[in-house]
């Protein structure tokens, strides 16, 4: 498991230093593991596109006033849980959002999951689908806000090194449009030529 210090660092180093990171999902029955190929860096109360922008703290973003290597799960458009990882500390409510993974271990729990059948009963398409989008993998591993506000642990989730070197590409974030100039800031970074990312 990655030393918490780890995360309470500059956080576009941390959204890079993740990529070929293994989470690890672990619950009473099961243990899943996939590779992160994907993740966004959103910077604290200057980043329009964070949920701390202008410093408001509210019942939904008081986590990210928390030290790093907290978990930020939090819902979108009704349906989809989002995970993040706090960095940086109390004083700089920053976090990197996990935007795709590539599965590793229990790929059949994690295709019940999203599709309520077996890996090898689904499609192609299926199964490039399974894992690249951040909504996607949360309910493919099974991380909903049950875990929100609690800090990376070997019970229940967290990060491994694989002492993996990747080639790292980035691009701006997506779906944040309502950020203005800040939505054009190169802050997604991704695997290159890793099949799983989101785009």
């Amino acid at each position: 498991m990655l030393d918490l210090n780890f995360f309470k660092r500059d956080t576009i180093e941390v959204a890079k230093d993740l990529l070929g990171k293994k989470i690890i999902r672990v619950t009473s029955d099961n243990f899943l593991c996939a590779k992160i190929v994907e993740t966004e860096a959103y910077l604290g109360l200057n980043d329009k596109a964070c949920h701390s922008y202008g410093g408001n703290i509210t019942n939904r973003n008081k986590i990210l006033y928390k030290d790093g290597g907290h978990i930020y799960i939090y819902l979108i458009y009704g349906i989809y849980d989002l995970f993040n990882i706090v960095t940086m500390d109390k004083n700089h409510p920053e976090a990197v959002l996990i935007r795709a993974v590539e599965p590793i271990k229990g790929i059949d729990k994690m295709s019940m999951n999203r599709f309520n059948k077996n890996y090898d009963k689904l499609s192609s398409y299926q199964r490039k689908n399974l894992c690249n989008g951040p909504g996607k993998l949360t309910k493919a591993l099974d991380i909903d806000r049950s875990l929100n506000g609690k800090i990376l642990s070997k019970d229940y989730l967290y990060i491994e090194d694989c002492k993996e070197k990747v080639e790292i590409e980035k691009d701006k974030r997506i779906g944040i449009d309502y950020a203005g100039e800040d939505a054009e800031l190169p802050l997604r970074f991704f695997i290159k030529g890793n099949k799983y990312i989101s785009k």
